[in-house]
């Protein structure tokens, strides 16, 4: 499934809520399902800046494709980062970097997250394309 696919999955999954308390529920069970990163990535060079939150991300570049796990110290945050990495994670460095972030705003995520929990939505995207540039360097 490409980007594109999996980002229209999600727009369709948070349609079948009536209400941000049910959306921010099922975000905490999409935290549940997050591949989890290994005990040795958790340290500050994983970690997200521009986060309230701890966030630590890795990436593995795998038959030109990156997977990425992922751990955070809050429930919400990890729901975040599980909804990004669903996205990103077994996809081509450069399918990544060109990606839309737009199924965010359909989903209404940024209008319902404090100020800081969106500034820190927006420092996890620029950490996963950050990786990606990195991969795709290697890869040119």
């Amino acid at each position: 499934m490409n980007i594109v696919e999996k980002q229209a999955e999600i727009v369709t999954e948070f349609a079948l809520f009536d209400d941000w308390m049910q959306r921010y529920e099922y975000m905490i069970e999409l935290g549940k399902s997050l591949p989890l990163i290994a005990p040795t990535y958790k340290t500050d060079d994983h970690i997200i800046k521009g986060c309230q939150s701890k966030v630590w991300v890795h990436a593995e570049l795998e038959n030109d494709k990156i997977i990425f796990t992922a751990d955070s110290d809050a429930i919400i945050t990890k729901g975040i980062i599980a909804i990004l990495i669903r996205v990103f994670s077994n996809q081509h460095p450069k399918d990544i970097l060109a990606a839309d972030t737009a199924f965010i705003d359909e989903i209404g995520l940024k209008e319902h997250l404090s100020p800081t929990r969106a500034n820190g939505l927006v420092s996890m995207i620029k950490q996963l394309k950050m990786y990606a540039l990195a991969y795709q360097t290697q890869l040119s």
